[in-house]
């Protein structure tokens, strides 16, 4: 036999060892192997507040039914608050034996006060009790990740608004296209994370719903109130079906799709600084605090943290995807299949959340280079659809008209080597005679960039209007 809280010896069988857990069904314990695949606290240890809230919910209804007297639940309110303080401290031993954060809890609670912790499990399970301690994970790791995405926001909009004016070259295809400016491409990613916080916040509402009191698939028979625990818990109502609430990860994965999402949008942001940092681009220049060096080539500044921040994604679509091919032919209601559903969490968020940190340090950090930026903002013919559209406007002429006599205005230029601003007006007649010199108005970047008024255009006007409102609206939102 071995006490409670040792661990097997490496060879062990059922034969050899008591089990101190399941007791009565059980006489004997696991083998090692058994008993390494089979727990989980090395990483369910992180689920001890929540679980810890949960079991002072829950005991507090049983009470309020008359199932636990009011010493009772003095008892348990006390020596769960000690557990707190002890896990806090760093002075609790998690043992492997009893396989999961509920049972070690549970265990330390009976040995803190007796009988009274034994009736702590009264009309619930380990697969309710997770059900809602994961759900109330996730609802804190969705309000954490959303305040940083907002964060980010207010950086993109603040270097933003700084840089409404600022013209750099927009790429379609990494091809030069037309001029845009800087304050309007990093506006662009205040959209993108609008709409992951978006997500994270449908995903949070949708998994608002408590699965306490489901038991272990088909409720249970003591009159609990299921409202009041979820109330306490601050769950908007309780889950509606007791097979579904113990076994369903749809929560887990819309977090991790949104976190993906997420993912992607900070990992283009990233692939994009790594562009702009390099010598052909050189549009803008990072500080040691997020560059890093070659152990052979003193000249380099290396992007590291963009770089890392690019990859990250990858981590995070593997969550997803791992934990949807876990679940996918899990038939109702638990197995032990779910609890591989935690891991991929954890990691998944803390990824995103370096990932988060790491970008508003660079945002707040990168120094643009606007000389550059407006010398190559001008190049590869970029304001030929400003050409295009003055012939349209003033000459009258069918825009599919206008984009070929472009087209042959942009050969002649080349031809020459020169940008068209570069050619005569006699050159340009010789394409189409009712051009004036007036035309010569349009075709530089700042021009360019003026004109484009329609909403969400690239117009500084627009850029200062809608950095300012966001601003406004994420200060709002952090006071709130």
């Amino acid at each position: 036999m071995v006490s409670s809280g040792q661990v097997p010896a490496e060879g062990a069988t059922a034969a050899h060892t008591a089990n101190a857990q399941w007791g009565g069904r059980f006489a004997g314990g696991p083998s090692a192997i058994m008993q390494d695949i089979n727990a989980s606290i090395n990483f369910d240890k992180a689920l001890w507040r929540q679980d810890i809230a949960g079991s002072l919910a829950h005991a507090a209804m049983l009470a309020h039914v008359g199932i636990l007297s009011a010493d009772e639940l003095a008892a348990i309110r006390a020596g769960l608050a000690g557990i707190g303080a002890e896990i806090e401290a760093g002075r609790f031993t998690f043992s492997e034996e009893l396989e999961d954060i509920h049972m070690n809890i549970e265990a330390r609670l009976s040995e803190r006060i007796g009988e009274a912790g034994k009736r702590l499990h009264t009309a619930r399970s380990r697969n309710d009790q997770v059900a809602t301690d994961f759900r109330l994970w996730v609802r804190d790791a969705i309000d954490g990740i959303d305040a940083q995405a907002r964060a980010l926001m207010h950086a993109l909009a603040t270097r933003a608004l700084a840089h409404a004016d600022t013209v750099m070259p927009g790429f379609t295809h990494l091809q030069t296209a037309q001029p845009v400016t800087f304050g309007h491409h990093l506006m662009a990613y205040v959209e993108m994370l609008a709409r992951d916080r978006g997500r994270l916040a449908d995903a949070r509402r949708r998994l608002n719903e408590c699965p306490l009191g489901s038991a272990a698939l088909a409720g249970t028979s003591f009159p609990i109130d299921r409202r009041m625990t979820a109330d306490a818990l601050g769950f908007d109502r309780p889950t509606a079906n007791s097979l579904d609430a113990v076994s369903d990860r749809d929560f887990a994965l819309e977090y991790l799709a949104a976190l993906t999402i997420l993912g992607m949008h900070l990992s283009r942001l990233a692939e994009e600084i790594v562009i702009w940092c390099s010598a052909p681009f050189g549009f803008i220049r990072l500080s040691d605090a997020f560059t890093s060096g070659s152990s052979i080539m003193p000249q380099k500044r290396n992007p590291d943290a963009a770089e890392l921040v690019r990859a990250k994604v990858g981590r995070v679509a593997g969550s997803l995807v791992g934990l949807l091919t876990v679940m996918k032919g899990l038939p109702l209601a638990y197995a032990k299949d779910s609890q591989e559903d935690k891991e991929p969490v954890f990691d998944a968020t803390d990824a995103t959340a370096l990932s988060l940190a790491a970008m508003d340090g660079m945002i707040r950090d990168l120094t643009p280079d606007a000389g550059r930026m407006r010398a190559l903002a001008g190049s590869g013919f970029s304001t030929a659809t400003d050409l295009a559209d003055w012939l349209v406007r003033v000459l009258r002429v069918p825009f599919r008209t206008a984009h070929h006599v472009t087209g042959r205005i942009v050969s002649r230029a080349e031809a020459r080597g020169v940008d068209i601003a570069d050619l005569t007006l006699e050159e340009m007649q010789a394409e189409e005679p009712g051009i004036t010199a007036d035309v010569f108005s349009v075709l530089t970047v700042d021009a360019s960039i003026a004109s484009r008024t329609s909403e969400g255009g690239t117009a500084p006007v627009n850029v200062r209007a809608q950095a300012t409102a966001w601003l406004a609206r994420l200060e709002k939102d952090m006071t709130a």
